[in-house]
């Protein structure tokens, strides 16, 4: 069965390169396209979503920014499981903060090689390896400008208030971009940050072969 992998904003394939899914699932990674002009979220969802096959059982994994993604897409084309890593399912788990955001349209003046400079400045801090941190330089480095000005436009505005069905929801109690206090996940990981994905997988790893297979 296929795996469907949406990255977060400022990300792309290469950030899933520690996760390995158990024998039998294929993981496929839908990359971005070019949003259209003042695009909404939910609407650029199902242009990402339009190149899933229809004819055959699939599951959705969303990290960040691509949980909300496959929360909209599930909506229109269900999967057998919709999985959210370090995302959001509703408007209503985004931190508070937002709003105040939304309203500020910080995002419009805020200068993306700013925000770019600053997320490389906060790697050099973190808990991921060396190698870990070079590539998370080189996604950053790499990530379009206008593409992460859309991408934070579209979240502040982003309206859903409904759960397309079963949500398995993977989050960690130290997620300092999505707090937990506002979510109620499946799975909680321990001391997990928004980037567990690199410096968790193994957790992570097994965590994804209990959701796809049950009954092992």
């Amino acid at each position: 069965m296929k795996v469907y992998f949406i990255s977060g904003l400022g990300a792309d394939s290469r950030i899933f390169c520690h996760i390995q899914l158990p024998a039998g699932f294929e993981p496929v990674f839908l990359d971005w396209i070019k949003p259209e002009k003042d695009e909404p979220l939910s609407h650029y969802a199902l242009r990402l979503g339009s190149s899933i096959s229809k004819e055959d059982p699939f599951c959705l994994l969303g990290l960040s920014m691509g949980g909300m993604m496959a929360v909209e897409i599930a909506k229109q084309l269900p999967p057998q499981k919709l999985i959210l890593l370090s995302s959001v399912a509703t408007r209503d788990e985004l931190p508070r903060y937002f709003e105040y955001f939304q309203k500020l349209r910080l995002y419009k003046i805020v200068p993306m090689a700013f925000i770019k400079s600053a997320s490389i400045l906060k790697r050099l801090f973190t808990a991921e390896d060396e190698e870990d941190k070079k590539l998370l330089e080189k996604i950053i480095h790499d990530a379009d400008p206008e593409f992460l000005r859309w991408g934070m436009g579209a979240i502040l505005h982003w309206q859903n208030r409904e759960k397309p069905g079963k949500i398995w929801h993977i989050h960690g109690d130290h997620d300092e971009i999505l707090p937990i206090k506002y979510i109620e996940p499946t799975y909680i990981i321990p001391k997990g940050t928004h980037l567990m994905v690199l410096n968790r997988s193994k957790e992570l790893n097994s965590i994804l072969a209990n959701i796809l297979l049950p009954d092992r």
